[in-house]
């Protein structure tokens, strides 16, 4: 009996009590984390209710919202550079998916600098991460204005990137009506302005076929439509973002 004790505690609890001081152990040692800085060319500090919002995304799916797979908010987030870091599980990670990081930095929750250009990144590597932001500006002229009946060219897609020969463009009047020529076919659309705001819905285009590349050029630009939020006009470019403050769309004005 002494023996069937012995042995039950030898080969059933001990290796049970192992197992469980294991787990967590192993479980820290699967997280990856991307280390990286922000920083900005404009020489200006930043105020002390300043954020910093830092997120790590698939961007493969040119339909869709890009997918969040870690991010890490720095608040206060000082000066910069402003170092982050993004623990996630490496595991979710595909060889065949593209991945981007994304930052902001706002300030009493108003935009001040934002990421407008895909950053690229494979997240199994060790190299450190430098994000330049740019400075989001207000137009002194009054915000919705100078949108209607301006012929805008295509610049920059969320999920493509810059567009190295835009063609694409697009125009709203103050009717309500939008659209333009995409990569591949005519398009038409409603669009609803209210200051800086805008929506832009009941996207239709025309059934013209093209190379795969252009079509998935031209889903993107729809998608990146019709999440569009607020607009402010930079420079003489048309910025759109989304929800989140995000920059999907970049015009430039067509001459």
């Amino acid at each position: 009996m002494l023996d069937r004790i012995a042995e039950f505690f030898i080969f059933g609890v001990v290796p049970l009590v192992v197992g469980i001081l294991v787990m967590p152990e192993l479980s820290v040692a699967a997280e990856k984390t991307l280390k990286g800085e922000v920083t900005y060319r404009e020489r200006i500090a930043l105020p002390p209710t300043a954020v910093l919002f830092v997120q790590l995304a698939d961007v493969s799916l040119a339909d869709a919202p890009a997918a969040v797979i870690g991010e890490h908010k720095v608040a206060p987030a000082g000066q910069v550079p402003i170092k982050f870091e993004i623990s996630f599980d490496p595991q979710v990670i595909r060889p065949d998916t593209t991945y981007a990081l994304q930052a902001r930095i706002t300030v009493d929750d108003r935009l001040l600098f934002i990421s407008d250009m895909r950053h690229q990144v494979d997240p199994l590597s060790d190299a450190p991460q430098t994000i330049m932001l740019k400075m989001v500006t207000s137009s002194e002229e009054p915000a919705a204005a100078p949108v209607f009946g301006q012929s805008w060219l295509v610049e920059y897609i969320d999920g493509i990137g810059v567009i190295a020969e835009p063609q694409a463009t697009f125009r709203i009047s103050e009717t309500g009506k939008a659209g333009g020529n995409g990569p591949c076919n005519v398009y038409f659309a409603t669009a609803k302005v209210d200051g800086s705001t805008i929506a832009i819905s009941d996207i239709g285009s025309t059934f013209k076929a093209c190379a795969s590349e252009i079509m998935a050029e031209e889903k993107a630009l729809f998608a990146a439509l019709a999440k569009a939020a607020s607009y402010h006009i930079d420079a003489g470019k048309l910025i759109i973002v989304d929800k989140d403050d995000r920059v999907i769309l970049r015009f430039n004005a067509a001459t």
